[in-house]
């Protein structure tokens, strides 16, 4: 079985040389959970396309599966770390994000946060430093003669293999940390008057509070906090080449910044030639369900069915929470299928099925569909976008409570809160949702944008990858911003400069016209005198 899978695949490796004409080789420096999947379908698009792909994996990690067939080569360097200690330290994280932070004021709220994702960065620094302090497997790399390094840009490192190697680098991410390391390291525009900061909750149609409230992010995610711990990543770098740098200076180097996200769920802003929207790559057609639960959303007659998932990175829930939401559940006319890890919770309906995987993609896209209800993960939102479906959000932490006012703001969901909701309100959710039509209208006028687009966001992420190969980077795109000062980018010095030159000819015509009066007052006096 497994040598025909291994043919099958050389087949389409075979297939892709001669489609592309010049294939390239392609480094990874990849990002766990659900940035792996999403990264995954552009690495296999790669390989179909006849390009090598050789992926950096430590030993440590628990979530690649390198021992499937594949045409993706991983290349496993050795890490110290233990990798039930890595994955308890990732889960640990989460769950104080989901059930302890959320319930404190702001400033503790993100003094907390930045201790867990300071523990985050020190673990990425490890990541970083088995791999460039590894001579062997460095060399090992250089010798390979890659064409361009792919990174995720939510961790360090790719950059510093990148300058090390001599190779251009193209970052695929999601906007988060409130921009800092989109506007800083790559030069995006951030005007607070419109464009809300991540974690701010805000539309780009702010009242004066909520600018004043914007501002203040801008302010806070600006100078005091930070997704890693600057100061040892800045010597780390600066250390290993040998010269003063920085992580924001070194990041600023990438050629090519692929953002998941997409004018359907994103406002309005300004970009630059070198980021480029790719949102909902992942998305594609629903395949038919597996027979059990096709026949399950059969049953459901025409009440249809309602999807309940809370993503890959939260495996279960308290007892009570479970409780809530499955007595709301048990309430509703539609059938239920809920992604669910845990304990069986006792208020569980008849129309409710539980399963700890579900094809998600495909129940979204079944016509018998009528809500989502998301944690606001953005790949799960994308895919209900492309398939037109209503939602009901339920942010638990990150990025996911953006994407949910993101939504909400363009008429597509409702939005509840984890740990107050009660089943009266999440019963009240998916019933509008479902019942009142311009949720589904603006839905559907969203799955339409998404689809009106010249070049699909899969062939776009391709394209822009192959672009960089072929052309050695995109130095071209990249912003003169770069290159500038902080001073010189708000064009302080100029103001001061032009301010200086107001001041000093006021100075002089104020001193001009003292003068005349002293010199007229004198004349005066000798003209009384005589």
């Amino acid at each position: 079985m497994v040598s025909k899978v291994t043919t099958v695949l050389l087949l389409l490796q075979l297939s892709g040389y001669f489609v592309s004409g010049k294939c390239g080789k392609v480094l990874v420096w990849p990002m766990e959970y659900s940035h792996w999947i999403n990264m995954k379908i552009i690495l296999d698009e790669l390989v179909l396309r006849g390009h090598q792909v050789t992926v950096l994996v430590s030993s440590s990690s628990a979530f690649f599966d390198v021992d499937q067939p594949s045409l993706i080569t991983f290349e496993i360097y050795p890490s110290p770390s233990i990798r039930e200690e890595v994955e308890r330290l990732f889960l640990e994280a989460i769950t104080k994000w989901i059930y302890e932070l959320s319930e404190l004021s702001f400033w503790t709220y993100f003094s907390r946060l930045q201790e867990l994702v300071w523990e985050d960065s020190a673990y990425f620094e490890s990541l970083c430093k088995d791999v460039v302090l590894n001579k062997k497997l460095m060399t090992k790399l250089g010798e390979s003669r890659f064409d361009v390094i792919l990174a995720d840009a939510f961790i360090p490192c790719g950059d510093l293999l990148a300058e090390l190697l001599s190779l251009p680098l193209v970052y695929t991410h999601r906007f988060f940390w409130g921009y800092t390391y989109e506007k800083y390291s790559g030069g995006l525009p951030v005007p607070p008057s419109y464009v809300p900061i991540i974690q701010a909750e805000l539309s780009d149609r702010m009242t004066f509070t909520e600018r004043v409230k914007n501002m203040l992010y801008v302010i806070y995610f600006d100078f005091w906090f930070q997704a890693f711990n600057e100061k040892k990543w800045d010597q780390f770098y600066s250390e290993v080449l040998g010269r003063p740098t920085t992580l924001s200076e070194t990041m600023a180097k990438a050629d090519i910044w692929l953002v998941r996200t997409y004018w359907d769920i994103e406002f309005p802003r300004p970009l630059l030639p070198n980021f480029e929207f790719v949102g909902g790559l992942h998305c594609k057609p629903a395949k038919p369900l597996p027979k059990e639960v096709e026949d399950f959303v059969q049953s459901s007659g025409d009440e249809g069915v309602v999807v309940f998932s809370l993503g890959s990175m939260v495996s279960n829930m308290t007892e009570e929470r479970a409780n809530v939401i499955a007595s709301a559940l048990a309430q509703i006319p539609q059938k239920v299928v809920w992604r669910f890890d845990g304990k069986k919770p006792d208020a569980l309906g008849s129309n409710t099925q539980l399963s700890k995987w579900i094809p998600q993609n495909d129940l979204l896209g079944h016509p018998k569909t009528k809500a989502f209800i998301t944690h606001g993960g953005t790949n799960g939102v994308y895919e209900a976008i492309y398939h037109g479906v209503p939602m009901v959000g339920i942010p638990l932490f990150a990025d996911q409570s953006d994407n949910i006012v993101r939504m909400m703001a363009k008429g597509a969901a409702v939005r509840l809160n984890f740990h107050t909701m009660s089943s009266a309100d999440l019963l009240k959710a998916v019933k509008t949702v479902i019942t009142d039509p311009s949720y589904k209208e603006n839905a559907m006028r969203l799955s339409r944008i998404h689809h009106d687009q010249p070049v699909k966001p899969l062939d776009r992420a391709v394209f822009w990858i192959e672009f960089v190969m072929r052309h050695k980077g995109a130095k071209h795109l990249r912003p003169a911003v770069h290159d500038l000062t902080w001073l010189q980018y708000h064009s302080l010095d100029v103001i001061g400069f032009l301010l200086a030159c107001v001041a000093a000819v006021t100075f002089i015509f104020m001193k001009g016209c003292v003068l005349c009066c002293r010199k007229l007052a004198k004349t005066g006096k000798k003209k009384k005198r005589e």
